[in-house]
C-alpha cells in the first residue's frame, strides 16, 4: 500500500525541515558547511512543498538565486577540502530543479540525461551513506543523550541527516 502523493510530499518536507533544522544547530561548532547544509535542508523543504504550481515565477526565481548562491558558496569552500564537491553538486543539482519545475509545465521534468546522471550519484551516495553509518553505528554503538541535554555520536547524527538529505534529493529527482 502507498501513501497519498501529497501524505509522501509531506513527509519530505519534514524530513529535509528537520535535517535543516539539526544542521543550523551545528553551525558554531562545524562552521560554513554545517550553514551549506542548512540552507540545502531548508531549500529542499521549500522545494518539496506541495501546495506549489510548476511555473510559479517568484518561488522558482527564488529558489534557483539562493541555490546559485550555496553553488558559489560551496565553490569557494571546495579550497578546504573534497567534501564540498558534494555540497556544489548538491546546490546545483537544486538550481537544475528549480529551473526545471519552472519550466516543466508542458516540457517534462528536465533532461533525462542529466536527470538520469543525478539519479546514478545521489543513487549511490546514498548507499554509501547507509553503509557508512550502519559500520560506524556497529563500531561505537547508538547516540545516547547525557545529562547535560548533549548527543554523544554527534558523527553518527551527522551522518543520518547528510543521508537524509540524500535520500530527498533522490525523491525529489525521482519525482521529476
Amino acid at each position: 500500500m502507498s501513501l497519498p502523493a501529497s501524505v509522501s510530499a509531506w513527509l519530505l518536507v519534514l524530513l529535509c525541515a528537520v535535517s535543516g533544522a539539526y544542521c543550523l544547530g551545528r553551525v558554531r561548532r562545524a562552521g560554513g558547511a554545517a550553514a551549506g547544509e542548512a540552507v540545502m535542508g531548508f531549500g529542499m523543504a521549500l522545494m518539496a512543498v506541495p501546495l506549489r504550481q510548476h511555473g510559479d515565477g517568484w518561488q522558482t526565481t527564488a529558489l534557483g538565486l539562493v541555490f546559485c548562491a550555496a553553488a558559489l558558496h560551496a565553490l569557494w569552500l571546495l579550497r578546504r577540502g573534497a567534501h564540498h564537491v558534494h555540497h556544489l553538486v548538491g546546490s546545483l543539482t537544486m538550481v537544475y530543479m528549480a529551473v526545471a519545475a519552472g519550466y516543466g509545465s508542458g516540457h517534462g521534468g528536465g533532461l533525462p540525461a542529466l536527470t538520469g546522471v543525478l539519479l546514478l550519484y545521489y543513487a549511490g551516495y546514498v548507499v554509501l551513506g547507509g553503509a557508512r553509518l550502519i559500520t560506524t553505528g556497529a563500531t561505537t554503538g547508538p547516540a545516547l543523550r547525557h545529562a547535560s541535554g548533549a548527543w554523544s555520536g554527534s558523527a553518527e547524527l551527522t551522518r543520518a541527516c547528510r543521508l537524509a538529505m540524500g535520500m530527498g534529493m533522490l525523491a525529489m529527482l525521482l519525482a521529476m
